[in-house]
């Protein structure tokens, strides 16, 4: 009976905040509504304090390996912000997102860039952020469409309001795919260069970055021509890219 005198008082608590609807349909849609954004505000901000354990991603990839006969494989070790190479993050910003520290999630310029480049023909490519990139990476499923864009761009807003530049990129170094069954930068630098991602040179972070798009046909220990001339490229951007 005390559980059930607590529901409702706590339903009846929600209910003064919301407008007085007489349609059961739309109160109850509007409670929803109300749950979701109060759900939601209240996981960003603990994972401002607490990393995420693990992510869709991670999950999904497992899944494919063992469909493909494979073993489960999740490689990842988290190194706080402090620790990792500032190599790295400046070789993350140059080859990722050049106005990190400047736009509050939502680059309008390599959005316009991306969109125009699409509609004259060119290889696609996305106007993601960094910030975006974190959103969809730690909090959302990897399978594109509108919905989940839409769902993105909420998320992107709420990481760039409640949590610092630094934690955004510090959980987007520590969980993004950096090859198969490898996530963050600790696992890929333990794996294609024997060494922490502490200690990173410049050419090492900027082959890493050069890979993302898709590390899993891409190889920093093993880059081709292609993955070269990018990796000089972010090299030669590093020592413009501020960091936090």
């Amino acid at each position: 009976m005390a559980t059930k005198r607590k529901r409702r008082h706590k339903r009846k608590r929600l209910s003064q905040y919301l407008p007085k609807v007489k349609n059961k349909y739309v109160r109850w849609s509007l409670r929803v509504v109300a749950y979701f954004f109060i759900i939601t505000i209240m996981w960003v901000i603990l994972l401002r304090f607490i990393n995420p354990p693990i992510t869709w991603l991670m999950v999904q990839r497992g899944i494919e390996r063992k469909a493909d006969g494979e073993e489960w494989k999740i490689t990842k070790k988290w190194i706080r912000y402090d620790d990792l190479s500032d190599n790295l993050k400046r070789a993350a910003i140059a080859g990722e997102d050049a106005r990190f520290m400047e736009h509050w999630g939502l680059d309008r310029e390599a959005i316009a860039d991306a969109y125009q480049r699409n509609k004259d023909g060119g290889r696609l490519r996305g106007g993601s952020t960094i910030s975006q990139q974190t959103a969809k990476n730690v909090f959302l499923w990897p399978r594109r469409s509108w919905i989940r864009k839409g769902f993105e761009t909420y998320f992107t807003l709420l990481i760039e309001l409640f949590w610092s530049k630094k934690r955004i990129l510090e959980v987007y170094l520590n969980v993004i795919e950096t090859g198969d069954g490898l996530y963050g930068a600790e696992a890929a630098a333990q794996h294609n260069f024997g060494k922490s991602a502490q200690s990173l040179t410049k050419r090492q972070a900027a082959l890493m970055v050069a890979v993302l798009p898709n590390p899993r046909r891409w190889s920093p220990a093993k880059p081709t021509a292609f993955i070269n001339r990018k990796a000089n490229t972010i090299v030669r951007y590093m020592g413009h890219s501020e960091i936090p």
